[in-house]
């Protein structure tokens, strides 16, 4: 599974193309994504992102849908529920996504929340070394993501999940 934050690697695949024809498509999926406009996300975009969200948080039930209101970001649903936004960002040349989802309940029952939420046991919290305002969310062996303190008494939070273009190719 790949995660988030350049986890790719961390899959153990290898870097690099396989032959000449791999690194000649890359090229052309760059020069398709510059005539398609770097701002806007794509229908192929926000297919890959919801395979990539259902395969890390392993829910089938996600659902990623453009924003109406804004090109540049996509909604998360769960069920019929919006859970969380997805912006892009690709001023660097580079297109990435970044996943943000509130997180209503205190920081003792984090863990609980998410596995009930996504029906998923596998995802479990883990310390960030001296960092106290913070956890890492991982799916077994995988990072996912960091979830910060909203508050200085720990009573909400935000699921801040970093999706590099490279993890979406799998998709």
């Amino acid at each position: 599974m790949s995660a988030s934050c350049g986890a790719a690697a961390f899959r153990g695949t290898g870097s690099g193309p396989k032959d000449d024809g791999e690194a000649l498509g890359k090229k052309r999926d760059n020069s398709k994504r510059e005539k398609r406009g770097n701002r806007k996300l794509d229908k192929i975009e926000l297919r890959k992102l919801q395979a990539f969200l259902r395969q890390s948080l392993g829910n089938e039930g996600i659902r990623v849908t453009a924003d109406p209101k804004n090109p540049d970001d996509a909604a998360v649903h769960l069920g019929e529920r919006k859970i969380a936004s997805i912006s892009l960002d690709d001023e660097d040349g580079d297109r990435s996504f970044a996943f943000a989802m509130k997180l209503p309940v205190g920081r003792e029952t984090l863990q609980s929340y998410l596995r009930k939420l996504f029906e998923n046991d596998r995802l479990t919290i883990a310390p960030r070394g001296r960092k106290t305002d913070s956890v890492e969310l991982n799916s077994g062996e995988d990072f996912l993501g960091v979830i910060s303190a909203d508050d200085p008494k720990q009573q909400s939070y935000t699921l801040q999940i970093a999706i590099l273009d490279f993890d979406l190719d799998e998709f």
